[in-house]
């Protein structure tokens, strides 16, 4: 199954009208989470999926009054992430 496919139930949505968006806010979180620090960014793996996931859910739509609640939730498990040296960018040649 796609991420795509994963993600739109979670947004509460069944036709494609809006894979389009979908797919943006997708794209933009693996480069968010890219920008971060964070190099290890595997689809498959159950954290990274959830930072995806609350990062759609904070930015998909315009009328979510939860959206300012997944978004500190996607900052906390970004910042996570990105201290956590299985995902950072690790530089050996830092002094």
């Amino acid at each position: 199954m796609s991420l795509i496919d994963e993600i739109k139930p979670v947004l509460r949505i069944t036709a494609s009208d809006f894979n389009g968006e979908i797919q943006g806010l997708i794209d933009a979180a693996k480069v968010d989470l890219r920008i971060s620090g964070i190099n290890n960014i595997d689809e498959t793996d159950a954290l990274i999926k959830r930072a995806i996931i609350l990062y759609c859910k904070a930015n998909f739509g315009y009328d979510n009054p939860d959206s300012d609640k997944f978004q500190k939730s996607y900052d906390m498990l970004k910042n996570h992430l990105a201290l956590s040296s299985e995902y950072a960018v690790v530089d050996d040649n830092a002094t």
